[in-house]
């Protein structure tokens, strides 16, 4: 009976026994699993940093390229703001050097080019030359230059006889050859000038100056004629004042 006893308590204690024993096992796996769970969750921890910080310097690479690359787009800026107000000099130096050399060569023409003068109310053209010409010797004359003024006006006629300075420069030319007592050439020059041009304004002192110079070479019946030539043919003027006091002192 005992013994029957003891085997049973053996048989309860082996049972327990190996109850025991299959929850260890139940509770080792477990921890195993959770174990490799909380591996498995650190790896992927980890391959979720490493991809997150490789994200971030890629990230960090993109911006710092693209910093790059805008700061190189400022550079290329400036530059092309440097080279946009160096063009913009260039073309304003280009324009004020076009319309210096406009405006000069209008002068250099314009020294060449024929304009309107004015002599002895005669309105006419003439070449800046030309012009230049007659004025120096009339200076000649009313400087008492007579010589020069005979040279000058002489070279004048030659060199522009077409002038329509013409009939003033027989005027002028005959009165320097009055002046050098020259009656002979001023005679001429001034029976020129009233065959050339009987309305020029010159004309009727032209004519005394020849009816004086006639009285200077002794030839008093053309003297005379030449003043009531005067006096007939330009009533109103001053000169035929003068005339009619000189026919009066040739009788």
């Amino acid at each position: 009976m005992f013994k029957a006893a003891l085997a049973v308590v053996a048989c309860v204690l082996a049972f327990h026994a190996n109850a025991a024993l299959f929850e260890d096992d139940e509770a080792r796996r477990a921890i195993l699993d959770l174990r490799q769970k909380v591996d498995a969750a650190q790896q992927r921890a980890i391959s979720d940093v490493q991809k997150i910080t490789d994200d971030n310097a890629q990230l960090r690479r993109g911006l710092l390229d693209l910093s790059n690359q805008i700061e190189s787009l400022r550079n290329e800026l400036a530059t092309l703001r440097g080279q946009n107000e160096k063009l913009t000099r260039d073309a304003s130096d280009l324009q004020r050097s076009q319309k210096d050399l406009a405006q000069g060569v209008d002068e250099r023409l314009r020294k060449f080019e024929p304009a309107k003068v004015t002599v002895d109310g005669k309105e006419f053209a003439a070449e800046p030359v030309e012009k230049q010409e007659f004025e120096a010797a009339l200076a000649n004359f009313r400087k008492g230059d007579f010589v020069g003024a005979q040279t000058g006006f002489a070279a004048f006629m030659k060199h522009y006889p077409q002038s329509g300075y013409k009939s003033s420069a027989l005027f002028w030319l005959g009165n320097a050859q009055y002046a050098m007592r020259n009656y002979r050439d001023a005679v001429v020059n001034f029976r020129a000038l009233v065959v050339s041009e009987p309305d020029h304004m010159r004309a009727p002192e032209a004519l005394l100056s020849l009816a004086n110079s006639q009285v200077e070479l002794k030839d008093v019946k053309s003297a005379r004629k030449t003043l009531e030539e005067l006096v007939k043919t330009y009533p109103q003027s001053e000169a035929a004042v003068v005339a009619k006091e000189r026919l009066i002192k040739l009788k």
